[in-house]
This record gives C-alpha cells, sequence and structure tokens, in this order.
C-alpha cells in the first residue's frame, strides 16, 4: 500500500485495502486480547491477598477476558475457504401446496433477521410467489463478513408441523422447504464459463402485482447446457444487471458443484456416513402445535422458544453445528 501509484489501479487497490481489512480484524482482536492477559498477570503477581478490593477485580476482568477468548475461539470453526465469503441462499417449497409455500415465507423472515441481527446486507435475486399466499421459492444474496461460514449450516431440508391457518378444518399439518446456500466465489475463483455453453433467455419479470410489475422483458434465464444448471434473476433494473447477477450464482454453482464432485471422489468409503449430512436430507424441526420445540437432527440441540428462533434467533443452531462437524473431523 505504501509503494507508489498503489491508488492507480483502483479496482485492485480496493481489493488490496479490503483484505487488510479483513487480516486487521482477525489478527487485532487476538493482539487486544494477548494485552490484556498481560495485563492481568501483571496485576496478579504484585497484588496480595488480603487486598479483596483487588482480587475481585482481577476475577471480574478475568471472566471478562475468558468470555472474549471464547468467542475468538468460535471464530477459528469457520476457516473453510470461502467461509469469509458472502452468500447466496435459495429457500424452496416443497409438497404441501400453500401451507408450504408460507412456510418458505416464514424461513425467508427468519433469515432475515437474523442476516438484520448480524448487520448484514440482503438482497433478493429472483422470487415466485405462492398462487394463494407466500412464496414459492426465493434467492437472495446476504452480503457480511463469514455469512456463508455461519449459514453453510442451514442446508437441508426444514420441517414444520402447526395447525394450519387455511385449514378450516384446524388439522395440524406438516410443510417441508428445503434451503441452499453458497458461497459468492471472486472473479479470481478459477471457474471457466464459455460462451457458447450457455443457453439465455429474457422473460418478463412476475411480481407481487400493482405497481411492482415490470412492464419489460428485463428478467433473464441462463442454462448451462454442459452441467444442466439453470440460474435467473429478475429483481434488479435492468435486463443487463439481471445477466451480471444471474453470471455471478452461475460461477458459484458451478464451483460448488466441481467442489462437491471432488469430495464425493476422496470420500466414497464414508458414503453411508456422508448420506446422513447431504442435501435432501431433513435436518431441522420446527413444532408449533400442540407443544413448541426446535430441534436440529444433526447435532440434538433444541429449544422450545419458537418465537424467538422465528425471529432471527439461530446462532445457537449454527454454533451447535460448526462444532459439531469440528469433532467429526477430528
Amino acid at each position: 500500500m505504501t509503494e507508489a501509484g498503489f491508488w492507480d489501479n483502483v479496482e485492485k487497490s480496493s481489493s488490496i485495502v479490503k483484505e487488510v481489512k479483513f487480516l486487521k480484524s482477525i489478527i487485532e482482536p487476538w493482539q487486544n486480547a494477548s494485552t490484556r492477559f498481560n495485563e492481568i498477570k501483571e496485576l496478579a503477581e504484585i497484588s496480595r491477598d488480603d487486598d479483596k478490593e483487588l482480587v475481585a477485580d482481577l476475577s471480574r476482568n478475568m471472566d471478562l477476558l475468558l468470555l472474549e477468548v471464547e468467542k475468538l475461539e468460535f471464530k477459528t470453526l469457520l476457516g473453510g475457504e470461502f467461509d469469509k465469503n458472502n452468500v447466496i441462499l435459495s429457500i424452496n417449497a416443497g409438497a404441501g401446496g400453500t401451507e408450504s409455500c408460507d412456510w418458505v415465507s416464514m424461513l425467508f423472515r427468519m433469515y432475515s433477521r437474523w442476516a438484520e441481527n448480524k448487520g448484514y446486507s440482503l438482497k433478493t435475486i429472483d422470487v415466485l410467489f405462492g398462487e394463494e399466499a407466500g412464496i414459492k421459492n426465493i434467492t437472495v444474496l446476504i452480503e457480511g463478513d463469514y455469512a456463508f461460514g455461519y449459514l453453510k449450516s442451514e442446508r437441508g431440508v426444514h420441517r414444520m408441523v402447526r395447525i394450519s391457518p387455511f385449514d378450516a378444518n384446524k388439522r395440524r399439518h406438516t410443510s417441508f422447504a428445503s434451503v441452499d446456500v453458497i458461497p459468492e466465489v471472486e472473479e479470481t475463483a478459477g471457474v471457466n464459463i464459455e460462451e457458447k455453453d450457455l443457453r439465455i433467455d429474457v422473460y418478463r419479470s412476475k411480481g407481487a402485482g400493482g405497481q411492482s410489475v415490470n412492464t419489460t422483458d428485463s428478467a433473464v434465464r441462463i442454462t448451462h447446457i454442459p452441467s444442466g444448471i439453470v440460474v435467473q434473476c429478475q429483481n434488479e433494473r435492468s435486463q443487463h444487471q439481471n445477466k451480471q447477477t444471474a453470471m455471478k450464482i452461475l460461477k458459484a454453482r458451478l464451483y460448488e458443484l466441481e467442489q462437491k464432485n471432488k469430495e464425493e471422489e476422496l470420500t466414497k468409503q464414508y458414503s453411508l456416513e456422508k448420506k446422513r449430512i447431504e442435501w435432501g436430507s431433513q435436518i431441522r424441526s420446527y413444532v408449533m402445535q400442540p407443544y413448541t420445540l426446535v430441534k436440529d437432527l444433526r447435532t440434538d440441540y433444541e429449544t422450545g422458544d419458537v418465537n424467538k428462533v422465528m425471529d432471527g434467533g439461530i446462532d445457537e443452531f449454527i454454533e451447535a453445528y460448526l462444532k459439531f462437524q469440528a469433532k467429526r473431523k477430528n
């Protein structure tokens, strides 16, 4: 950064400044904790047993330091290659019609509140509303440090049990929705996409009605012919912006597919164990009637406070999953 002409290339300099900021966010908290520890240690060495006020103060500071170090220690669980990246999150309704569409909208609200509580930004990329209520499927980009590292724990099928507000007979219904998460990858990720492998279609965006309906063919759907992956975007202001966003998602999905193929090749001998946590398996149950319980079926972590969870309070589930994964690797 001190070299002459550093700011001549704005794109490159911005990338380096961003990297410096990220590295400082890792290093400085540990340096601060180390400094505080040495200060407490020095005071402890010169303190007297009969100086109760100083001993109590040292004890309080030590407890605070331990809590801080525990938080820093937890961050070491987010050491994956793309854990620090933004995340592309998709939620899709399962069988169940309106009830499942309503469940998708509830999960979308849960993740929106979680992102808001973290200070992250959320942008809707594509959405298809249900015929009567709710959402059939939605794709959003959540931007913030470690967004993918946290939300990778949410990939899988989420099951809800409740007395349906759409059932006149007030019967209990079970609904399913699948959640998929992929990291937003940089241009340097090494995924090569050739134009001849793409089929690009444009169509009119579908809104919720009223003034939100787009009257131009600005929505973009891109099909990657070799892999069969289809991505689309309709929520940007122009066809060009929608195409750029769709290409970004395609790049991320192709990278994920490449990594998944490599992983499956390396872990064939553990296929039975892996099946338990792969895409398509049920990971969490949310029971709202006749009792309240949210339980993660991978880690066995559970809570009866459904309202807190649906308001975005999923950090305990995320932490339990990351610790569970760390134990399995060890």
